[in-house]
């Protein structure tokens, strides 16, 4: 994902020259190319991840659009204040995009974990929130975010993520969930970079007889909530994946509007992570494995529950 996130930000700057490249001390060989085209347009604001966040917000108060950008936790949890109060406050366009969400950086431990942020994020007023579910979801991710004027946060995974789409999705919107796969039976609602699980875990259920629909909702702030209305209304089960706590994510956002639109499911399932710090050591998938977030255990535990 970050690869297609650089070469995206590349093509962009070219593009407009109100785009301006903030890292936190990462990622430098990464932006080479946008650095030898764009050299007055990037800053390594060093391990100072908060006065980098009102660095942005002050660009984009004399009207340029920065990107903000390093590892999740440092680049949301380590400058909240700055993002609620210098960004949204102001309600600036300054796209802060982070990288290694969730579990990606698994094995530098629970410092680099990022399972708190959409919690975070989409609880301040007027940010928008986008969990791309694959490189070409970045891309489209990016590109929209910087159509908005508003603040918007986008959270990537790192590198080497299986590929969902074929190229850029056709008509990528801001708040509007992207079908993948069709089904009749139960409904798998994703987000970020839980979408190639949730996928497997379809085609497992296929195996055994079970037609599973697959939505991504890339977008968690604001929701699709009009596809979320014809979802409860079809699927006698529904599941939500992704690789975040279970407090305060994309699964608590749809309970959030359950309860809201008195919304009543036969089952609701929701797949994330515990109200716990993870300490074990091991990589991306060995944690997945651990906290029951892989294709199989997804498929196994909805089986379980149609049965």
């Amino acid at each position: 994902m970050r690869n297609a996130f650089a070469d995206e930000l590349t093509k962009l700057g070219t593009e407009d020259p109100r785009v301006v490249m903030l890292s936190g001390d990462i990622g430098n060989k990464l932006f080479d190319k946008f650095r030898a085209a764009q050299p007055e347009r990037f800053f390594n604001c060093g391990v100072a991840e908060a006065n980098m966040m009102g660095v942005a917000a002050g660009m984009a108060l004399s009207g340029l659009r920065p990107i903000a950008y390093t590892i999740t936790p440092f680049v949301t949890t380590r400058c909240l204040e700055q993002i609620r109060t210098d960004v949204c406050y102001h309600e600036v366009p300054v796209t802060i995009v982070a990288v290694g969400a969730g579990l990606a950086y698994a094995g530098l431990g629970p410092t680099h974990h990022a399972c708190e942020d959409i919690s975070f994020l989409r609880s301040i007023p007027n940010m928008v929130v986008i969990c791309p579910g694959d490189q070409w979801e970045v891309r489209a991710a990016l590109r929209a975010a910087m159509k908005q004027d508003r603040p918007v946060y986008i959270r990537m995974g790192k590198k080497g993520e299986p590929v969902v789409h074929s190229g850029i999705p056709l008509g990528f919107e801001i708040g509007r969930a992207i079908m993948i796969e069709d089904g009749t039976d139960v409904a798998l609602l994703s987000t970020g970079n839980m979408l190639p699980e949730a996928v497997e875990a379809a085609h497992l259920l296929k195996e055994r007889g079970v037609s599973a629909k697959v939505m991504n909702f890339h977008t968690v702030k604001p929701l699709d909530t009009t596809a979320l209305a014809d979802v409860f209304k079809r699927f006698r089960l529904v599941a939500t994946v992704e690789e975040h706590s279970l407090i305060g994510g994309f699964g608590s956002a749809v309970c959030e509007w359950m309860i809201d639109n008195r919304v009543v499911p036969n089952t609701l399932l929701r797949f994330g992570t515990p109200d716990a710090f993870f300490k074990r050591s091991g990589g991306q998938e060995y944690a997945r494995e651990q906290l029951g977030l892989t294709g199989h255990q997804i498929a196994y535990r909805i089986f379980r529950a149609l049965n």
